[in-house]
């Protein structure tokens, strides 16, 4: 069955133990026949479909946009001349290929050695049982992570790249490495290769359905599916907590949701979701949703639902966002509930907005519009933005300027793809191995609908947001940026904050989180929570998922690091909601207000939530 003789298999799929594998010519000769007709058709169809067309001559192009032929020529001339490190990674290169080839000769004899890599704890890629018990297949993957560990030993011995062109170097071979797993390619990945036999090829056909379906629907890119779009309605499944729309302008609808106890507390909650998103992944369903699960603790809750915006929009600024989103709203809430107070949450970027507002209402003498501020996964100090500073640099940023010119608008497919590339594996790889490789249907997952319902953003706001914030990092420093004409600094605001982080966020890093909490000068608390930027947020108490650690020991009343923070916190399990509850509840009063029927005030009810501006899908 082997050829000991070459150092490893003579017939590689043939000394595997798949059955009838001796089909599998006729069945790919059978597909490349069929596939061959179905792609003449879907070419004919949209030869001269204009739309398309048009897709294709503007599409983003993520390499050029972040100067990916830039770095790998500043890298090759690095390397060149510096020769003697790429003869070093060379020279391990070929001594652990010769090592393989040894490990390989011994398991064909049928020996029993300790193989010479394993995929780093997390890899999911190579989990099917063939990839450790059929040799050809362990040969495919340790070749692979053999290269993997060559390209990046090459790119880490490169001297005189300054850190951040290192970063990006090492980050986007990464990508090319990733791409090239075997995992995701027929011939060398297990399971879609015994889905192919079993199937007669009938899941490569349907895979080939579902890629030409997935770029008709984005009208000629490929958005590979992350999830059944059809197994989720807005208001039925997911964003279905009961209220009504009772405030509307150019960028957003106020929701105010309808109260399920008899009384509440008397000071409203204001939620400023991230306009990069749709608000309800604060509204996910019944068992997710953390609006409704406010509502049942007796808050009054309000919820900004940002539009989508088009190219109407595109003269709209950051500072628009600030009056006539948190501010807009808060004059809302005051027509529709009699108070003038507010507990805020922002989440993500809409911290940042909240905080920036937070900034402008104690430099105009409105102090006590809002009583206390939740931040979830929030930046204000950007200097480590963790893996986000690959695509935040100045010649990005310069070159994305450039590339919104056009239409005024930065879509969001294109948003999308940047952060899909930060979780390739998890976000493309793995999706497109299930949906063409083995014509499956992805399952239905409410998070990477909400994922998928991608936000446009308009050229001036963002360009604006890119450069103050994450280039410049402006908004730390006092006056660095202003707000209709007023300076802003976060150093005056004396508001009780609630600073949520969560421990595995590639977004919003938790250090960076804690750094910028410091720059708030009233009471803080600040909270680690498990998992990431999403999850380690939507988790209800009911669910009772990861833990979270809270400050329980002595010392600083501010620790001068977050590490030192660490050290003085316990963990505990259970959902941070539960901290956050009792935090909350001393500042928005006893709950003995009678409750509050949106539309019944001051503010007439416009629709049913959740609104009409969140219906807009596309970008």
């Amino acid at each position: 069955m082997s050829d000991q003789r070459s150092g490893g298999p003579k017939n590689p799929l043939a000394d595997t133990s798949f059955e009838n594998i001796e089909e599998l010519p006729a069945i790919l000769a059978d597909v490349a026949t069929k596939s061959q007709e179905m792609i003449r058709e879907f070419n004919e169809r949209h030869a001269v479909d204009p739309e398309w067309q048009e897709t294709a001559r503007s599409e983003f192009n993520m390499s050029e946009v972040v100067g990916l032929p830039e770095i790998f020529a500043d890298l090759t001339r690095q390397l060149m001349n510096e020769p003697e490190h790429l003869i070093q990674a060379q020279q391990k290169y070929w001594e652990n290929s010769l090592k393989l080839m040894g490990y390989m000769n011994a398991r064909m004899a049928g020996q029993k050695p300790e193989p010479i890599l394993t995929p780093k704890p997390g890899d999911k890629r190579f989990s099917d049982d063939d990839w450790t018990n059929e040799p050809y297949f362990d040969f495919l993957k340790q070749q692979y992570l053999l290269f993997t560990d060559w390209m990046q030993d090459v790119v880490g011995s490169a001297g005189g790249l300054d850190p951040h062109e290192r970063r990006k170097a090492e980050f986007f071979t990464q990508r090319i490495t990733d791409a090239m797993a075997p995992t995701n390619f027929l011939l060398t990945n297990p399971k879609a290769l015994h889905e192919t036999i079993e199937t007669k090829g009938q899941n490569l056909l349907r895979g080939l359905e579902m890629a030409m379906e997935d770029m008709e629907k984005s009208h000629g890119r490929m958005s590979v599916r992350q999830t059944q779009e059809d197994a989720f309605t807005l208001g039925v499944e997911i964003a279905n907590t009961p209220g009504k729309v009772v405030y509307r302008n150019d960028l957003m609808e106020l929701i105010q949701y309808t109260p399920s106890t008899k009384k509440v507390r008397k000071t409203p909650l204001l939620i400023v979701p991230p306009w990069i998103n749709k608000f309800y992944i604060l509204d996910l369903g019944e068992e997710k949703s953390f609006i409704r699960w406010a509502v049942e603790q007796g808050h009054t809750v309000f919820a900004i639902s940002w539009v989508n915006p088009d190219e109407s929009l595109k003269h709209k600024a950051f500072e628009d966002y600030i009056k006539e989103g948190p501010l807009a709203a808060l004059d809302a809430i005051e027509q529709a509930t009699g108070e003038t107070e507010v507990n805020a949450i922002g989440y993500c970027i809409g911290g940042t907005t909240l905080a920036t507002t937070l900034a402008y209402l104690v430099q105009t003498k409105q102090k006590k519009r809002i009583k206390s501020a939740t931040f979830f996964t929030t930046l204000l100090d950007f200097s480590d933005v963790g893996e986000l500073s690959i695509f935040t640099d100045g010649g990005m940023v310069e070159r994305l300027e450039e590339h919104m010119k056009d239409n005024g608008i930065l879509y969001g497919h294109e948003m999308a793809s940047t952060f899909s590339q930060l979780r390739a594996n998890d976000l493309i790889w793995n999706f497109a191995i299930n949906s063409y490789l083995l014509g499956k249907e992805p399952q239905p997952f409410d998070i990477l609908y909400w994922n998928s319902d991608s936000t446009n953003m308009p050229a001036a706001m963002h360009a604006y947001y890119l450069r103050n914030m994450y280039l410049e990092n402006r908004l730390r420093l006092k006056g660095g940026i202003k707000i209709l004409g007023v300076p802003i600094d976060l150093s005056k605001i004396k508001t009780p904050s609630y600073f949520l982080a969560t421990k595995d966020d590639h977004i919003a890093p938790w250090k960076t989180v804690y750094e910028s909490a410091t720059l708030l000068s009233g009471p803080t608390k600040y909270v680690l929570a498990g998992s990431g930027h999403v999850a380690g947020v939507i988790n209800p108490p009911g669910r009772n998922k990861y833990a979270y650690r809270i400050r329980t020991k002595g010392g600083k009343e501010r620790p001068n690091s977050p590490e030192e923070w660490l050290e003085l916190s316990e963990e505990h399990n259970g959902s941070w909601m539960n901290d956050w509850s009792k935090w909350i509840n001393r500042h928005a009063g006893k709950k003995d207000q009678a409750a509050r029927t949106p539309g019944q005030k001051g503010l007439k009810a416009i629709c049913d939530a959740p609104g009409t501006y969140v219906l807009k899908r596309g970008g």
